[in-house]
């Protein structure tokens, strides 16, 4: 099988398996549940007058949310991309597409990355991967961000992933000075994540150190790409992808652990396995100055077309506004400042990290 081939098929049963499989193993938490806000029993404010505004990329946002990326390539994942970005548009939230790497193989598929018609005025994110990111180069990261219009590009860090993957890389040296030189280039409009095992401290003070302002933890508690890659895997393959599908730094701990350790130098996303407006308000109280989601609003679409992933976003959006109201804020920084209870097995993590 063709390369050209090989990696649209891929994307399709990735996203077969995340639209209806055991993609979140039961074992795998985001500690959101050890982190509780403070009632303010008198808010002393009316609900309108609540601003869950956010700023990323230079570009303000109505809602402090990015509907993360998650896919492309296919003519399937075209959809899904243009429904979801058609509500970023609708709601003000930043959008990002799946990996481009389908698109790099082979140009035909770019269209199924393409949603400007959908989305005119949307924040869009594209993403590569690191080591993709390392062959194309400068000017071949900008091609991909120029042929779908985005705003700026995330590069996405997922080792674990690939290590299981039978087709997957080995190699994963030379991504720091690769970042330095991308972060020279695209200032702002640079993006540096993890896909689902979170960011320590310590990797994300070096990428500050490369002159990397943006970073999304992506922690452990939501889908798992090994888990994922599992399920594609039979013999030596699945044993280990089934050893190391619970691998990575919950979402939570991710969070507050980078925020005290490189404070105000990095604009901070929070995703992985956050599913209600409560959580995205938790990651805020955290640290985080946005959440991210994917899986709830892929399996809203996937079962009830964009209707069914509005219903969904809705219902996050509306929880955000009310988490603030009733924590007694009325913006999404002031949020950071209240105070927060954290109990059980986040404190042993935040003691250690």
């Amino acid at each position: 099988m063709s390369q050209d081939t090989a990696t649209p098929r891929r994307k399709d049963a990735h996203l077969e398996l995340c639209a209806k499989g055991d993609v979140e193993p039961e074992e795998n938490d985001t500690l959101l549940s050890e982190v509780h806000l403070v009632h303010c029993a008198l808010p002393e404010m009316a609900l309108p007058e609540v601003d869950v505004s956010a700023q990323l990329c230079g570009k303000r946002l109505a809602h402090p949310l990015i509907v993360t990326g998650m896919t492309g390539g296919t003519e399937r994942a075209g959809q899904v991309n243009r429904d979801l970005a058609s509500l970023a548009e609708e709601y003000g939230l930043a959008f990002g597409v799946g990996s481009q790497r389908a698109m790099s193989e082979d140009a035909s598929r770019a269209v199924s990355f393409q949603v400007r018609e959908v989305a005119p005025t949307a924040l869009v994110i594209g993403n590569i991967g690191i080591t993709q990111a390392t062959q194309l180069g400068v000017d071949g990261v900008r091609r991909l961000v120029d042929a779908i219009g985005a705003d700026g590009i995330a590069v996405h860090l997922n080792p674990a992933q690939e290590l299981v993957q039978p087709e997957g890389d080995r190699d994963f040296r030379g991504g720091y000075e690769l970042l330095r030189t991308l972060a020279t280039y695209f200032g702002a409009s640079l993006l540096v994540k993890e896909t689902g095992c979170g960011l320590s401290p310590a990797v994300v003070r070096r990428l500050v150190e490369c002159g990397v302002q943006t970073v999304d933890v992506s922690g452990l508690g939501g889908t798992s790409w090994v888990r994922v890659e599992q399920l594609r895997a039979d013999g030596v393959a699945a044993g280990v992808a089934e050893a190391f599908s619970g691998w990575g730094i919950p979402t939570a701990a991710a969070v507050a652990s980078v925020r005290r350790a490189v404070g105000d130098r990095v604009t901070l996303i929070a995703s992985g396995g956050i599913r209600t407006g409560l959580e995205v308000a938790k990651c805020l109280a955290l640290g985080a100055d946005l959440a991210g989601m994917a899986l709830p609003l892929l399996r809203a679409q996937q079962q009830g077309g964009r209707a069914g992933a509005k219903q969904a976003l809705e219902v996050v959006l509306q929880g955000v506004r009310h988490a603030l109201l009733l924590t007694g804020v009325a913006r999404v920084r002031d949020l950071r400042h209240q105070k927060v209870v954290v109990t059980g097995r986040l404190k042993d993590w935040l003691h250690t990290l």
